[in-house]
């Protein structure tokens, strides 16, 4: 005899239904044409077949194919797909496994040989081929003995071994789509058919089996997948874009930085791209400098002793640099690390001298060069290092003073992104993670207030900044806010942080005396706003495609000479230019005008002033501007006047 459970829907209405029913019958008892458009169904949150019986009273909600959460499928289903292909073609070859991924999936084989990109026209046709079938995915429940038999007549041991991973409590699932099975975890769409054309094979690459290098190289096959058409144009679109846009092309172009085996995700900068470096660490200063910050800095390698007490070694110690005792020193049981992260550092600065209440909050800034031991795979020009500088800065403060620090950080975050143009920025809220140090009741302490801080940040700057919450992203001493930059091709990048941490200050003894002549604890608050210098400066290069900011560029102007006749007044200009504070070269070569304005305009110079025969006589010159064919002939008073406004960064315009 059936039970009856009842199941509430997004327009707020409750009904009862027999256990046995299944989610494709809920649809059909809700439309018939929602039914054929469903792909799966939510119970409580949790993506299932359509196939699958409800069992459970719960939120209910029939996902269609035009859900955003129907992605997901789409692209695991593609995976399938895509697996199926190459075994129609290859049959030779083993499936490994097959993950949906940022922006699309892939899948892992293993071959005698690799799959090449010209392999990939092939297998996309085949995939085509298949989801025109519109075979329907059916799942089967197997024992572990009948999968380890059936995999082991298909030669498939990668299988054998993936099934000998998955716990006794969890069921064996196996998906068919026609005659052609894999093991999968689910959920699946109704039939391939579903997927739709929206995708594409992107690129091939090796792989470890379970990313161990003692373990088989595997050939991997990346994809992409979208609901339309449309969605899958503009994504290949920005992928062209940010090719063009690549910060490491534009580095080598513009001659501002490079990077060599022997050191590997570490920047060699040239002089360029370190003065541009500096300008962007001479912004922050200034605006700390506003904001009452006092700039310190603390030794890159510290006794590994403070790095248990802060919690580190526990949690990071796989990706830090240790240090090898000298030869005079091998009896010394000390062990020494490159920092991580400046934390520590600043707790020992701040507990240097009684403090007081009266003292508080204490605002220390360090522009400091951290170490962390990045995978070589993960590398990723200055976007990916295992170098580089934090614009870090922690506050201590008293419990009452927390809110107004966060705002104040949260000011001076969202007023510096603005000073760089970038319009869109996303405020996300990460709470506790399962690993984690703190009780519970410090935990819920800084949750409420971080809570209480999010809703003022999002009255004050209501449809200016995206708010959200993460659940389980925080860091492992406190809940965090993360903001994320949208740059001018819609790609996200997140930068600044703020921490709030009641631990490092316990573990280290740190505190004050309050008004009442007790000691305190006092609250740390750990503060990036770039996050990594070297990083932020990548991202900027390629939201601006090279154009940087006048103001910004390491090289502001190149004075071009037309003919010989001009040479001494291009001298005269370009002292001129340099006496007034600008970054100005002069370029007096017996070359064609066109040439030196085409590799000008390569290295990215954001001006260019021409001077020929006329522009001498005159007393002016021709500006051209880098993006733009046009040229303006201006006095050359005004030209300077012109170009020094435009050389003052933003923080100090009236």
């Amino acid at each position: 005899m059936s039970c009856s459970i009842f199941l509430s829907f997004p327009d707020g209405s409750k009904r009862d239904y027999p256990t046995e029913t299944t989610g494709l019958e809920l649809a059909e008892s809700i439309s018939k044409s929602l039914a054929k458009k469903a792909v799966a169904y939510s119970l409580d949150g949790a993506l299932r077949d359509l196939s699958d019986p409800l069992e459970q009273s719960g939120q209910v909600e029939i996902i269609t194919r035009d859900d955003p959460r129907a992605l997901e499928l789409i692209r695991h289903d593609c995976a399938h797909v895509l697996a199926e292909a190459v075994q129609e073609l290859f049959p030779e070859t083993q499936v490994t496994i097959g993950p949906v991924i940022e922006n699309g999936f892939y899948y892992d084989f293993a071959r005698k040989q690799p799959f090449t990109l010209d392999d990939l026209t092939t297998i996309e046709k085949k995939m085509r081929e298949i989801i025109q079938r519109n075979k329907p995915f059916r799942k089967e429940i197997w024992s572990r003995e009948k999968a380890k038999k059936i995999f082991s007549e298909k030669n498939e041991f990668y299988k054998i071994e993936l099934i000998d991973s998955i716990p006794d409590d969890q069921d064996l699932k196996v998906y068919y789509q026609g005659d052609w099975f894999d093991l999968c975890r689910g959920p699946h769409m109704q039939s391939t058919g579903q997927i739709g054309n929206a995708f594409k094979l992107m690129k091939v690459a090796g792989a470890y089996w379970r990313g161990d290098s003692n373990n088989p190289m595997l050939t991997r096959i990346y994809g992409t997948a979208f609901t339309n058409e449309n969605d899958l144009k503009a994504y290949l679109h920005m992928l062209e874009e940010a090719e063009k846009r690549d910060h490491r092309r534009l580095g080598r172009e513009m001659d501002l930085f490079h990077f060599q085996e022997e050191s590997p995700g570490m920047i060699f900068w040239h002089p360029k791209g370190w003065k541009m470096f500096q300008n962007l660490i001479s912004y922050m200063r200034r605006r700390l400098d506003n904001h009452k910050y006092a700039e310190v800095q603390a030794p890159q390698v510290l006794d590994k002793s403070l790095w248990e007490i802060s919690g580190h070694w526990e949690w990071y110690k796989e990706n830090m640099f240790k240090t090898i005792p000298a030869a005079d020193d091998w009896n010394n049981e000390h062990i020494y690390a490159l920092k991580p992260m400046n934390c520590p550092g600043h707790v020992q600065i701040f507990k240097h001298g009684l403090k007081s209440y009266r003292d508080l909050p204490i605002r220390l800034a360090e522009f400091g060069l951290v170490h962390r031991y990045e995978p070589s795979g993960s590398l990723h020009g200055l976007m990916r290092v295992r170098s580089f500088t934090q614009d870090d800065a922690h506050i201590f403060c008293t419990e009452e003073q927390l809110a107004d620090e966060c705002l104040s950080i949260n000011d001076l975050i969202l007023s510096t992104y603005a000073d760089f143009d970038f319009k869109e920025i996303s405020l996300k809220l990460s709470t506790r993670p399962e690993k984690r140090v703190g009780s519970d009741e410090l935990w819920d302490h800084a949750e409420n207030i971080m809570t209480s801080v999010l809703k003022t940040i999002e009255k004050k700057f209501s449809g200016r900044v995206k708010i959200s919450v993460l659940p389980g992203e925080g860091a492992f001493y406190g809940p965090k806010f993360e903001y994320t930059l949208t740059d001018a091709i819609g790609r996200e990048w997140q930068c600044g942080t703020t921490q709030v941490d009641f631990n490092l200050p316990e573990r280290f003894g740190a505190f004050y005396i309050d008004k009442d002549s007790e000691k305190r604890q006092p609250v740390m608050i750990h503060r990036a706003i770039f996050g990594s210098m070297e990083r932020f400066l990548g991202i900027l290069i390629e939201n601006f495609s090279g154009h940087i900011p006048f103001w910004l560029a390491p090289q502001q102007i190149v004075v071009a000479t037309i003919t010989s006749d001009a040479n001494e007044y291009a001298k005269k200009i370009t002292e001129k230019l340099k006496a007034i504070g600008l970054l100005a070269t002069l370029d007096s070569r017996n070359e064609k005008i066109n040439y030196k304005i085409r590799e000008h305009s390569l290295q990215k110079i954001p001006v260019i002033l021409v001077c020929g025969k006329r522009e001498a006589e005159t007393n002016s010159v021709n500006i051209r501007r880098l993006g733009s064919v046009e040229q303006t002939f201006l006095p050359i008073e005004k030209v300077f006047q012109q170009l020094l406004d435009e050389a003052t960064p933003p923080d100090l315009r009236c």
